[in-house]
């Protein structure tokens, strides 16, 4: 399976979106709305950076999305958006932002997919794969 290496990791993200389940049912009655975010593709982290020994910048978009991305979520009614998965671009597209040039370290380079988003292509890992073999993980 694709996950054997990051069971711990995908784990963790099982458990997360479980609570955005449980808690935005919980807090509906308060207004209190709780809403998940995922990236469509890799961000350049520190995690990214260790794991693909500094190479994977350029197939990595900046942080920055998803802060844009949270923003707009954090800005919606509370009482009209909870419960939600959301991808960071297709948040943005909902605003009319379809150039994400902006987040790109290298604006022409092939994006790393995320590995934990549906549709994701896992073709589009296989050129990275040798890198996160090597890995320190």
């Amino acid at each position: 399976m694709w996950f054997s290496r990051h069971c711990a990791y995908t784990m963790s993200k099982y458990g997360m979106s479980m609570c955005v389940l449980g808690m935005h049912e919980e807090f509906r009655k308060d207004n209190i709305a709780v809403n998940a975010i995922w990236p469509r593709t890799a961000i350049w982290t520190a995690a990214l950076d260790m794991l693909t020994e500094g190479k994977g910048k350029q197939m990595s978009r900046k942080p920055t999305i998803m802060a844009d991305a949270a923003y707009i979520i954090l800005s919606r009614n509370s009482r009209d958006f909870t419960g939600n998965f959301c991808l960071d671009e297709d948040v943005l597209k909902e605003e009319g932002i379809t150039d994400f040039t902006q987040y790109s370290y290298e604006p022409n380079a092939e994006l790393l997919p995320d590995f934990f988003v549906p549709g994701a292509e896992f073709q589009a890992y296989l050129p990275w794969k040798k890198m996160f073999e090597k890995s320190k993980i």
